[in-house]
């Protein structure tokens, strides 16, 4: 009888290798994440401009884990929160570059002007007979709502108080890039420019590395600063890191004021005194020459589009094409509500492309797609927040909406980025997601309290009627 030779160590850890490389991988379990948007089509976005059909998204924490079809995010990752997609788009929040959320109480006040009138004769003195802490509260209240609810997850802000519309942005839980007002003349807030400077730190000391708030020092233009002003304004935004925000050559009196002044136009003169700079954002920057552009380009200054505004008070066309051709990050904005008259991004998108198309007599000039990238990526771009919002990828901050494609205004969609800009509606966006969290589902507002706010403005426009010889209210 033979034995059974014993199988060497070194044969029997040889065999096991190639059994275990042979046999099927081990299904591992289920990552598991907060939140997964699934079903829609994904407009991503990102550097490849993915569209995914029937696709979605996995959330965890305030940030994005993965984006791709369904059936994959679906295998790979499990949640107990999830938002249904289907029949929507799923697009990264909406970008406004440019607002004065707290003057949506100023709504209607003052139409049909010039800016220097509308400025001078009305808005300015209605501010200083109203504007107050309590003002400003329940104006950013109004503004925020009417911005969520249409799709904004970020804005851009330049007002008085303005620790108090952080204070309501937050608590609202959207994002904002929030520049408190310097301005020459007694404000609101401060009556004197000692007093900005010195309100402005505290205001930035207490919203520094907040995860939501970027607090800003906002100079309000070179026509109500002084040299000395502005560059004092830029001085303390950059010993705290903070952005500037500033409007930039919005109108033509503007221009001829500067070259009046300082011999050189709004640009040239800021390029002058060293105000422009990479953490510069810029207000309208319509009359600009190609020099202009060109110094823009070179400072990696941010500009936004205001479109409706800019018609309103026949401010002039932003020479859009020469300035994404150079290169130049422009994003696209609302402008305050009393000189808009409304907080609708999509209104602007379309406003956007339609303006530079008949102003230039060519409908191919600025294409949907770019004005999609103008209220997203690019729109990041020109706030300096690229790296964090404006597209749906790994790693980015989890802000995204959902828009509904099934009304008929939106029936039949061949292109996506044509649907976005010239058939969508602020009243398709159904639900809100910033930072990994819901502030607005199927049209239902979380954060904020929509009937008590629609009240109190109410209550304010008898105010400030009463308060100042205003035009007869419509």
């Amino acid at each position: 009888m033979h034995k059974k030779k014993a199988i060497p160590f070194r044969m029997y850890s040889f065999i096991c290798c190639c059994i275990t490389f042979l046999l099927p991988p081990t299904v591992s379990a289920q990552d598991k994440v907060d939140m997964v948007v699934t079903g829609g089509t994904v407009v991503t976005m990102d550097g490849q401009r993915r569209v995914i059909q029937d696709g979605a998204v996995a959330i965890r924490g305030d940030s994005i884990i993965a984006v791709g079809p369904r059936a994959e995010i679906e295998s790979k990752f499990a949640s107990t929160q999830i938002i249904d997609a289907h029949g929507a788009l799923v697009l990264p929040g909406l970008i406004n570059g440019h607002a004065h959320a707290a003057m949506s109480l100023f709504r209607g006040l003052a139409d049909d002007l010039s800016l220097d009138e509308w400025l001078q004769k009305y808005i300015f003195p209605a501010e200083a007979h109203n504007v107050t802490p309590e003002f400003v509260e329940w104006g950013t209240k109004l503004g925020v709502l009417e911005m969520l609810r249409g799709g904004i997850t970020i804005y851009a802000d330049m007002y008085y108080f303005e620790d108090v519309v952080a204070r309501v942005t937050k608590e609202a839980g959207m994002r904002g890039v929030l520049g408190e007002t310097v301005i020459d003349f007694p404000a609101p807030d401060n009556k004197n420019l000692e007093q900005a400077f010195a309100y402005t730190q505290r205001y930035l000391d207490h919203w520094k590395g907040d995860p939501l708030i970027v607090a800003a020092v906002a100079p309000h233009s070179i026509y109500t600063c002084s040299e000395k002003t502005l560059q004092g304004a830029a001085a303390l935004a950059r010993r705290n890191s903070a952005p500037i925000l500033i409007h930039i050559a919005e109108a033509r009196f503007e221009l001829e004021q500067s070259r009046a002044k300082h011999g050189a136009t709004p640009v040239a003169y800021m390029e002058r005194i060293g105000l422009l700079g990479p953490d510069v954002i810029g207000a309208h920057c319509v009359w600009v020459d190609q020099a202009d552009i060109a110094t823009l380009a070179h400072f990696n200054v941010g500009c936004t589009n205001n479109p409706s505004s800019n018609m309103k008070t026949a401010a002039g066309v932003m020479p859009l094409p020469e300035m994404i051709a150079a290169g130049e990050p422009v994003g696209v904005a609302t402008d305050g509500a009393a000189s808009n008259n409304n907080q609708d991004l999509f209104e602007e998108m379309d406003l956007a492309a339609k303006l530079q198309k008949v102003s230039r007599m060519d409908p191919r000039v600025l294409p949907a797609k770019q004005v999609v990238e103008m209220a997203t990526i690019n729109g990041a771009r020109a706030l300096h927040l690229e790296n964090a919002i404006g597209s749906l990828e790994p790693g980015k901050k989890a802000d995204l909406i959902l828009v509904d494609i099934g009304p008929a205004h939106a029936t039949p969609m061949y292109d996506v980025y044509s649907e976005i800009v010239y058939a969508l509606k602020a009243s398709d966006v159904r639900t809100v997601v910033i930072a990994g969290k819901i502030v607005m589902k199927e049209r239902q507002m979380l954060t904020l309290n929509e009937k008590e706010i629609l009240a109190k403005a109410q209550e304010y426009k008898a105010k400030i009627a009463a308060s100042i010889a205003a035009p007869a209210m419509k």
